[in-house]
């Protein structure tokens, strides 16, 4: 009979698995403890190498309660395995009830040492220390257990503990959107923006009222707009130039009382006619403030809706709105993107988004080669550059131009090292599906929605001959 609180399914997740460790190694470990239904480990979908982790789907919920009584943290492969029960319901897990930090660790304290001592107070739902790529500890963990109870009478009872060498501290774990920051008072480089026809001389008139400044740049954006960096001795200086300067009013009463009557008072965020006056920041804590601003309620990344299309051999005048333009028929678009050089010109490509697949896939299907002020675009779905180089670097590897030039085998690819996957079939000699050509285009393909090309056919797609030299007996 399964332990109150344990799920009344038979799927147990195992985690911290070596690299290498595939089914067919779990099946033969987990299959002596009792009859095993499935077994997953997980895989990144561009380069299929295991993620670390899988599940274990057993008939019985005994069999389950049993391997993880048995197995867990015993040694697959030289690692120690982490199994608990597979939390299908998101919100318990994302919650952060009952689950508690354990900070100052002893180097040498591992996962199975951190989960005995904290088993003592209630049914431990998952159990980790956190540690680098090789097994070595960083000193810190989180343990999570099913009850509140059990959690604050862990805290109780094991703060200011001694476990190995060192004595514990055990609090509450507080997401990272919900924690208190800290006012940051000790700082003497300011960050200062919005101000008009301001040169040096001017910017340090302005700030040498609160103390002597002791260095000072302008720069200017790509936007044409001005900002600054002022460097203070002192912090007390720099605070109080905040407290004087933030959010001071830099417009005439004339523009006031214009902007009053055309009704441009309401700005959303700070107003772009107040100065604006604060400690600088490095770029790393700008990413973090900018990635918690655009959280979603989960404390992720809230993911923009609908399907992003990578548009490629724009001419050099496309701006936003043509862009919007020229993809407008097929759907509602979301947003739309035209990079820029330092000249203002556009890049050559762009990104649109659509509110759906139906209608990114429909913009695909019309616009993909289609000669836009004498160029061929090209349309695909938009990827993340980690996902694209390292599908490109799987893709043109020595090994898979080797597996390419066999030809014939399924799974390996035909000449030129394309692959077969992308048409779901092997054994092609590297010949297009006849359903991928159409009329008027002979010896061109136009890619599914989910196969991109790799640039070096897009090359030769653009001048003509030698994609169609190239694949001669397709006409």
């Amino acid at each position: 009979m399964a332990a109150a609180g344990v799920p009344q399914f038979a799927s147990l997740y195992v985690g911290d698995l070596h690299p290498d460790v595939t089914e067919a190694m779990l099946y033969e470990i987990f299959n002596s403890v009792g009859p095993v239904a499935s077994i997953r480990v997980c895989r990144d979908s561009i380069t299929r190498r295991s993620l670390g982790y899988g599940y274990v789907n057993f008939h019985g919920v005994s069999d389950a309660e049993r391997a993880l009584d048995t197995l867990n943290y015993s040694s697959i492969k030289g690692r120690s395995c982490r199994i608990m029960w597979s939390q299908r319901d998101p919100s318990l897990r994302k919650s952060g009830a009952g689950n508690i930090y354990v900070k100052n660790l002893d180097r040498n304290i591992d996962n199975k040492a951190l989960y005995d001592t904290f088993s003592l107070f209630g049914n431990i739902l998952s159990c980790k220390v956190a540690a680098d790529a090789h097994g070595k500890s960083y000193g810190y963990g989180f343990v999570h257990y099913e009850t509140e109870e059990a959690a604050k009478q862990a805290i109780q009872r094991v703060n200011g503990m001694q476990i190995g060498e060192k004595t514990v501290q055990v609090c509450q774990f507080i997401k990272r959107g919900d924690r208190d920051k800290p006012d940051i008072t000790n700082y003497t480089n300011l960050y200062v923006k919005n101000f008009v026809d301001w040169d040096e001389a001017k910017l340090l008139e302005v700030f040498n009222e609160f103390g002597p400044v002791t260095s000072s740049v302008l720069r200017m954006d790509n936007k044409n707009r001005m900002f600054a960096f002022v460097g203070y001795e002192e912090s007390a200086h720099a605070r109080a130039a905040v407290e004087a300067l933030h959010g001071k009013e830099m417009r005439t009463e004339e523009q006031i009382a214009k902007d009053k009557e055309e009704g441009k008072e309401e700005v959303e965020g700070h107003p772009p006619y107040q100065l604006y006056v604060q400690r600088a920041q490095s770029k790393y804590e700008r990413a973090q403030e900018l990635k918690e601003k655009f959280a979603g309620p989960s404390g992720n990344e809230s993911k923009q809706q609908g399907v992003n299309l990578y548009v490629k051999n724009l001419d050099d005048k496309t701006d936003d709105a043509a862009l919007r333009a020229l993809f407008e028929p097929f759907g509602t678009i979301t947003s739309v993107a035209t990079p820029k050089d330092d000249k203002g010109n556009c890049k050559g490509f762009g990104f649109v988004c659509f509110a759906s697949p139906d209608e990114a896939t429909k913009a695909v299907t019309e616009m993909h080669l289609r000669v836009v002020k004498g160029k061929p675009l090209y349309v695909g779905l938009a990827e993340k550059r980690e996902a694209r180089q390292e599908r490109l670097r799987q893709r043109y590897s020595p090994e898979a131009m080797k597996g390419g030039a066999k030809g014939g085998k399924g799974g390996k690819g035909g000449p030129g090292g394309m692959q077969t996957q992308m048409y779901g079939q092997g054994g092609m000699g590297g010949m297009m599906p006849p359903n991928m050509g159409y009329p008027g285009m002979q010896g061109m393909m136009r890619p599914p929605m989910m196969g991109m090309m790799p640039p070096q056919m897009m090359s030769m797609m653009g001048k003509g001959g030698p994609m169609m030299g190239g694949m001669g007996g397709m006409g």
